[in-house]
């Protein structure tokens, strides 16, 4: 018979309450038609080990029968006009599940039996219990470790799995380099609680999930005109383009025009006609010798600083003035910009700003703790955050005008338009987060809730999802997509085609896998580290040279031995054999081993990685392969070392 429904005092028709589903039986679609079974069933989203059925009886009811993936429940407590509920935890499994509701007495009966079902949450759980190697973890843990060593700066990650946190991890320091570049060994370590700037990953958790929530209650049209919400001054004000551009080509009336009929849906592709990045007049060029403030003098996009109201005008009145470099819908540019004006949008849309909207819409009824925009104004300190950019955002002391920041940015938005623009809170990046509480976010992507509380409808999950053009499998709107392995650097080889994700340029990623009912998520403060080569190229920071700072190397170690009982241990040592020689390939041209230069120190990283794994391998401790096979791996990865070292000795 299983499980037994008892009577509940919870208040389940109060109006605060949202619920996945809540049917009333029978005849749930509220008609009777010719498939005849299917109005005594009703499919829902869940998790295994977890969930509740609530129900409301009518007085005339007197008796029906309810099952659960099958399983019959116990209904005989069930009384007349009551709330009860029935905890299924032992019978749900993890995505579809199903309920029956038949042989309801008296028949004649029109909503005999109302069902209400809360959506999942997310539990903690362990990794191996979800189809997740722990060798596979260690792996990562492994590569991680040996880089911090070697100079990355820190990290953290957080898989849920079927409904499950089933890891969380840490590594390196808070702020790991001081402002002259010498390694900051009084730093704090990092942890599990720890706050990171999340750069680009914003745009999805701030905007996009304003504007799923928004569509799927009625309040927001995809295809409604940005001047609907920024004006008619949005199109009339352009200026005409700067002679030499192409756009100078189609004429300020035309330009108008495309601005006039802009909408929403455009700028979520990011096909709105805008240019890559707002950093004009001036050319967004670093160049040694170019006259001190010059780069932004002259740039309304950094008006003053994240205190100053005026600068946001400012700003907001730039984007009127800002003439589109192409036709919206014609190609796509990922652009900063479309975000920052849907970020306007939703404001406009919710009355307030998206810090206070997105907190009592979002992390206040899941019960995060660790988001927020502007975390040193939200009661955060600087240590509960990751550091970034040590000279602020001068790039090594080689930018400097007045009210431009010089010091270690701690717990302030590293985004220079976010920051000097925006007033800290910005569409398109602003929110810092730990990586646990942003997979919890993460997580109501999988089915459109949490708990009590309606999120997304699925048709509006599957919208935003779905390739946005059928010549363009790797975008959503405004997601990033795997399509046919397009985006497999950062989500990995063996994403389901349905995966998507983003990352940002601080170095963090979340991928979210719906057919693995996977949540990755990766942050990192990579450009908490010196510049290489500031004259060379000035957004190139030494965290970005090491494995740690690629990303997408996590989900697809993670994958690895994923669902199988397979002893992976030959594989990730052939695996980590395979990284040690080629991450030699990525040392530049002429720079020797005996150099200190970040690609030789990740290298150098990579091989340690593999020489452990072989040690325990030739010592029993992991089953790889016989002794001569670990032997001869040993002898390839030493010899192309060697032949490395020698040459770049010898073209120096």
């Amino acid at each position: 018979m299983g499980t037994a429904f008892v009577r509940t005092e919870a208040d389940i028709l109060s109006p605060g309450l949202e619920w996945q589903a809540k049917v009333a039986f029978p005849d749930w679609k509220g008609h009777t038609d010719t498939t005849l079974a299917m109005n005594s069933m009703y499919s829902f989203f869940g998790y295994h080990g977890q969930g509740a059925i609530y129900l409301k009886s009518e007085e005339a009811l007197t008796g029906f029968r309810l099952y659960v993936n099958g399983i019959r429940i116990d209904t005989s407590a069930v009384g007349k006009g009551g709330s009860f509920s029935v905890d299924i935890s032992s019978l749900s499994r993890d995505g579809e599940n199903t309920i029956q509701v038949s042989h309801i007495v008296p028949s004649g009966l029109e909503k005999a039996v109302t069902v209400f079902i809360p959506y999942p949450k997310i539990l903690p759980g362990k990794a191996a219990r979800a189809g997740i190697s722990p060798k596979a973890l260690d792996m990562i843990s492994r590569i991680i470790e040996a880089d911090i060593r070697h100079g990355f700066p820190s990290a953290q990650l957080s898989v849920i799995r079927n409904g499950r946190l089933v890891y969380e991890n840490a590594w390196g320091r808070l702020n790991a380099y001081l402002p002259d570049g010498r390694e900051n060994t009084d730093s704090p370590e990092a942890t599990t609680e720890t706050l990171y700037d999340l750069a680009s990953v914003t745009k999805m958790f701030s905007v996009n999930y304003a504007l799923q929530k928004l569509v799927t209650d009625g309040k927001a049209d995809l295809d409604s005109p940005i001047r609907d919400f920024l004006g008619e001054e949005f199109a009339t004000a352009t200026k005409a383009p700067a002679p030499g551009k192409d756009s100078a080509l189609f004429g300020l009336d035309v330009i108008k025009a495309w601005k006039d009929r802009l909408t929403i849906r455009d700028l979520l592709r990011h096909q709105g006609g805008f240019p890559a990045d707002a950093k004009y007049p001036a050319p967004y060029l670093y160049q040694p010798g170019l006259p001190a403030g010059e780069l932004f003098r002259k740039n309304p996009f950094y008006a003053g600083n994240s205190a100053d109201e005026a600068a946001k005008r400012s700003t907001i009145q730039a984007i009127c003035e800002t003439p589109l470099e192409y036709e919206p819908g014609t190609k796509t540019l990922y652009s900063d910009l479309d975000y920052m004006i849907l970020g306007l949008v939703v404001e406009k849309i919710s009355g307030e700003d998206l810090n206070t909207w997105l907190k009592k819409t979002f992390w206040e009824p899941m019960g995060l703790k660790r988001i927020s925009y502007t975390p040193l104004q939200e009661g955060f300190a600087a240590e509960d955050c990751a550091a970034t950019e040590l000279n602020g955002n001068t790039r090594d002391k080689l930018l400097s005008f007045p009210g431009y920041r010089t010091y270690t940015l701690q717990g302030e938005v590293h985004d220079e338009k976010a920051y000097y623009s925006m007033g800290g809170v910005s569409g398109h990046a602003g929110l810092f987060a730990n990586a646990s509480d942003l997979a919890v976010l993460a997580s109501a992507m999988l089915c459109g809730g949490y708990g009590s509380h309606r999120f997304f409808s699925r048709s509006v999950l599957d919208q935003f999802t779905a390739p946005k053009q059928e010549n363009a499998a790797n975008w959503g709107l405004g997601w990033w997509r795997q399509g046919d392995g397009q985006r497999a650097w950062y989500f990995g080889t063996q994403a389901s085609a349905a995966a998507f994700g983003h990352q940002g340029w601080t170095g963090t990623l979340v991928m979210i896998d719906p057919e693995r009912q996977l949540v990755v998520v990766y942050l990192t403060n990579r450009i908490n580290s010196p510049l290489t080569d500031a004259a060379k190229d000035p957004d190139m920071f030494n965290g970005n040279w090491y494995t740690a700072g690629t990303l997408g190397f996590v989900p697809q170690i993670l994958s690895i031995g994923m669902d199988t009982d397979a002893d992976i241990s030959a594989q990730l040592l052939d695996l980590a054999a395979d990284m040690a020689m080629e991450s030699l390939k990525l040392i530049p041209e002429n720079v020797p081993l005996s150099d200190t230069h970040p690609s030789v120190r990740n290298a150098i990283s990579k091989r340690e990685v593999f020489e452990s794994l072989a040690q325990e391998a030739m010592r029993g401790e992991i089953e790889a392969a016989d002794a001569a096979y670990i032997a001869s791996l040993k002898e390839s990865v030493r010899a192309s070392y060697k032949k490395k070292h020698f040459a770049t000795c010898d073209n120096s």
